[in-house]
């Protein structure tokens, strides 16, 4: 062998191994930008039936909308939102997620501050044996006077650690359509009718609120308006077993509700 086809096949099998080594070493990717999911039931995933085992009992789900928009999106995403929660331990349990450079931030709250869930209670049992109304009323009145100053104080809290990031304020949708097909409760037209009307309050004090810091504002009455509790195609869930999975989104609340309302703002 001439000592030039020698010279070339060597420099043939160095330029071939240096080849191996590029396609051997993915290329390196950057983590996606930071999302930080605050809040309540409503954004942990209650409803879903299926939770994460992380330690807590903060019921978080792989198909709540947090985590279907962070997969879809590419973001890294910090999942603190809790089952239970309320605006005091939202500021002392969650809020230490937030940095400068936390990108987007999602965030349901209010309802437990109102006491939502102990209304529904209440309403639920026959007429003759509750005071629906006046727990009704006991709500509506915490949340025009109280809760909107706890949102300002929170809101400043959320602008103050992630100045840097676009917040997105999610609300709730209405439960029901006016009428009761669950043979265990016994909510009355006039009570559902009530029940709604106090969500759209809570609503309103939320997007006052948020649109007092600059917030984006994410409203899913439109989008379950016919797939609400006793609807053909239920996004909410009525009376369940568990009990805590009542009057929460299932997964196609979260899937064909949730996410595409709170992607489409969650941008900037």
């Amino acid at each position: 062998m001439s000592r030039s086809l020698r010279f070339l096949l060597s420099l043939g099998s160095v330029l071939a191994a240096a080849l191996v080594g590029l396609v051997a070493i993915p290329p390196a990717h950057a983590a996606g930008p930071s999302y930080v999911a605050l809040g309540d039931s409503y954004s942990s995933g209650v409803g879903t039936r299926s939770y994460i085992d992380d330690g807590t009992s903060c019921q978080r789900s792989n198909y709540a909308y947090p985590k279907l928009v962070a997969a879809a999106k590419g973001y890294s995403l910090n999942f603190k939102a809790c089952s239970g929660a309320t605006v005091s331990t939202v500021t002392s349990g969650q809020l230490s997620a937030l940095t400068s450079t936390t990108r987007y931030v999602t965030i349901s709250v209010g309802g437990n501050d109102a006491g939502f869930s102990s209304v529904l209670t209440e309403c639920a049992q026959p007429g003759w044996m509750s005071d629906c109304d006046g727990s009704i009323n006991t709500a509506q009145s915490f949340i025009n006077n109280t809760l909107p100053g706890r949102l300002s104080t929170l809101y400043s809290s959320i602008k103050s650690k992630a100045p840097n990031a676009v917040v997105v304020v999610v609300g709730y949708p209405r439960v029901f359509m006016g009428e009761d097909c669950n043979a265990a409760t016994f909510f009355s037209p006039a009570e559902e009718t009530r029940l709604n009307a106090t969500a759209d309050l809570l609503n309103s004090k939320l997007s006052a609120a948020a649109s007092a810091k600059g917030f984006k504002w994410a409203n899913p009455t439109s989008r379950f308006t016919g797939h609400a509790v006793c609807d053909s195609t239920e996004w909410l869930n009525g009376f369940s077993s568990p009990i805590s999975e009542s009057y929460h989104p299932n997964r196609l609340g979260h899937s064909s509700g949730y996410q595409p309302l709170v992607s489409g703002l969650l941008v900037g």
